[in-house]
């Protein structure tokens, strides 16, 4: 999760609440959007399987929302433990495990900084001892290594792909929504070591992310435009039934046999059916195969909010760049690219560039379309450089297309995880 050179840093961005009406009861948090490595939740290894939800065998009603901040990543902050404590976390649906930041308290030790979590405060905090059956070197669908420290307890060690560690004990908390809406106790991380400054939410199809664990049926956010750098504008999150939903349109996750999930396909990601890229009016020769894992999983398409940018196999990438240089010619900046992985930029007035290469759009089963408007494919990067949002899988070391937060603004999009779909509804997220 940490930023190095060639990924875009995590910045802490404080969540802004925003109160919206609804008839239910709806959780719906402060999020941030800040610099996040583009594969910050990616583990090394990408292996795991599916299997029954962990948690609570009752679920309530959830219908929480509120505002978030955005600026490279989502963040949100979250009522965890007994009386609550807020605590940011990155909103991400390519992680499992979720985590906070925890005071490593010693008898020396200063008063843990305000955005720590403190779990000498919480009367519902517990940590995981090693012989609880999750602290055990071979679960089929959680790969994070975990060891037996010297105090007995489970450790957790959390390497992303980036080579950033997060690492402490495996915990038990609830998050307290409102007095009367609380999760039962749910397994986190709880990092004594690490380089951020706020944790994770796992939001993926795992049974130990916080969607799983938390019964969660559906989850929905909408991430505002962000005009210039530096920005920081205003978005929406849902937790449970989002009032616009009716206006969402649908695309089924894809599941596929076992014989194709390796090594390269992640099963616990949000997978869906990417059937073709249209610039302009033309609708690029792509085959659809490129957006298919192969038998050995390259090619998954998936929708994820922990990377900021989108992600093209090279069969798809190379398009797109010809596409792209046929219109804009000259303009293109040459030997530049951003943070290791964005090759296509321009000098000059957005605007202008925009007007040459028009509107983009991913077309997805079922005939749904994100559809980005002229100059919002580019991203200031800063120092009067636009770069459009999209970058060469293989300069993450993946095989997979991702589409990025980066496209999803001025989009709801919403997790539906008891249809096993994902919807997508325009908006003008910035109100």
């Amino acid at each position: 999760m940490a930023f190095s050179t060639s990924f875009f840093l995590l910045l802490l961005l404080l969540a802004s609440l925003q109160r919206l009406e609804s008839k239910q009861f709806s959780v719906s948090f402060p999020m941030t959007r800040a610099s996040v490595p583009t594969t910050h939740k990616r583990l090394a290894s990408l292996g795991a399987e599916k299997t029954a939800v962990a948690g609570s065998s009752q679920s309530f009603d959830y219908n929480y929302h509120n505002s978030f901040k955005y600026s490279m990543a989502l963040i949100v902050s979250l009522p965890i433990g007994t009386p609550p404590q807020t605590q940011k976390m990155v909103l991400d649906t390519g992680s499992q495990l979720s985590w906070i930041q925890c005071h490593g308290k010693t008898p020396q030790a200063a008063a843990p900084p305000k955005s720590e979590f403190d779990p000498s405060l919480s009367s519902s905090f517990s940590v995981l001892p090693c012989n609880h059956p999750i602290c055990k070197p071979q679960i089929p669908d959680f790969t994070i290594p975990t060891t037996c420290d010297q105090n007995s307890l489970c450790h957790y060690s959390y390497f992303y792909a980036d080579g950033t560690l997060a690492e402490g004990n495996l915990v038990r908390e609830k998050f307290t929504f409102s007095p009367s809406r609380v999760t039962p106790p749910l397994i986190l991380g709880c990092a004594t070591e690490s380089a951020e400054a706020q944790g994770i939410l796992g939001m993926n199809i795992g049974r130990l992310s916080f969607a799983s664990q938390a019964r969660v049926p559906r989850f929905s956010y909408c991430v505002p435009n962000k005009h210039n750098a530096g920005e920081n504008p205003a978005g929406t999150f849902f937790l449970g039934q989002n009032p616009n939903s009716r206006s969402f349109k649908y695309i089924d996750l894809l599941s596929f046999p076992e014989s194709q999930r390796k090594p390269n396909f992640d099963p616990l990601a949000y997978t869906v059916g990417l059937a073709g890229i249209r610039i302009g009016g033309k609708k690029l020769n792509i085959s659809t195969a490129v957006f298919r894992p192969d038998a050995g999983g390259s090619g998954q398409t998936m929708i994820d909010s922990g990377t900021q940018y989108t992600f093209l196999v090279d069969a798809a990438y190379s398009k797109v760049r010809e596409e792209v240089v046929r219109l804009t010619g000259n303009k293109l900046k040459k030997d530049y690219v951003y943070g290791g992985s964005l090759d296509m930029c321009f000098d000059g007035n957005p605007s202008e560039i925009g007007e040459k290469i028009g509107e983009m759009a991913f077309q997805f089963d079922n005939g749904v379309e994100i559809l980005i408007e002229k100059e919002k494919n580019l991203d200031d990067v800063g120092g009067g450089v636009h770069c459009i949002g999209i970058g060469r899988s293989e300069s993450l070391g993946v095989a997979s297309n991702i589409i990025g937060n980066f496209q999803q603004q001025n989009l709801w999009v919403e997790f539906d995880l008891t249809n096993r779909r994902v919807g997508f509804g325009p908006a003008n997220c910035n109100t």
